[in-house]
């Protein structure tokens, strides 16, 4: 499976996801929810990333998962502890450390980030900010098929 990541394009001093992650001062994203969402526990290590930033419509880079840690039924306190922890790769700002306070979390930390020749997504319907797809040509114009949460299923 590959794994098409959605970035904030939004920031303190213009810092937007992508570019800490294009630049190296982010080398993790986290997800999290309530409950157990999308990509909790469905990433792997040695599958491939690719980001686009949101409302952008270009997938523009692309990265290796290194490691990948799957939280559920955290306390307040090991929410906060987990995030901090983490801090280093994950470079969140207090507002972005408020939003993904939640009780299930999913960290992924990648490697081998590379800018590619941007590719045009094709969006659908109401897709998440985290798709599992088998093949990114699945979602890119010209050669997508219609998306389904096959592989989304827990």
């Amino acid at each position: 499976m590959v794994h098409l990541v959605y970035c904030d394009n939004t920031g303190k001093r213009g810092e937007k996801v992508l570019d800490k992650i294009l630049v190296g001062t982010k080398s993790m994203v986290v997800r999290g929810a309530a409950g157990r969402k999308i990509p909790h526990s469905r990433v792997f290590e040695g599958e491939r990333l690719y980001f686009m930033e949101k409302g952008s419509a270009r997938v523009t880079a692309t990265a290796v998962v290194k490691t990948v840690q799957n939280y559920v039924k955290l306390t307040d306190d090991e929410i906060t502890k987990i995030l901090d922890q983490n801090q280093n790769k994950l470079n969140l700002s207090e507002k972005q450390k408020t939003r993904w306070h939640k009780k299930c979390l999913c960290l992924v930390e990648f490697e081998n980030v590379e800018e590619i020749a941007p590719l045009n997504f094709e969006h659908q319907g109401n897709m998440d900010d985290w798709l599992i797809i088998n093949k990114i040509e699945d979602v890119i114009a010209g050669t997508s098929i219609p998306y389904n949460y096959e592989n989304s299923r827990f």
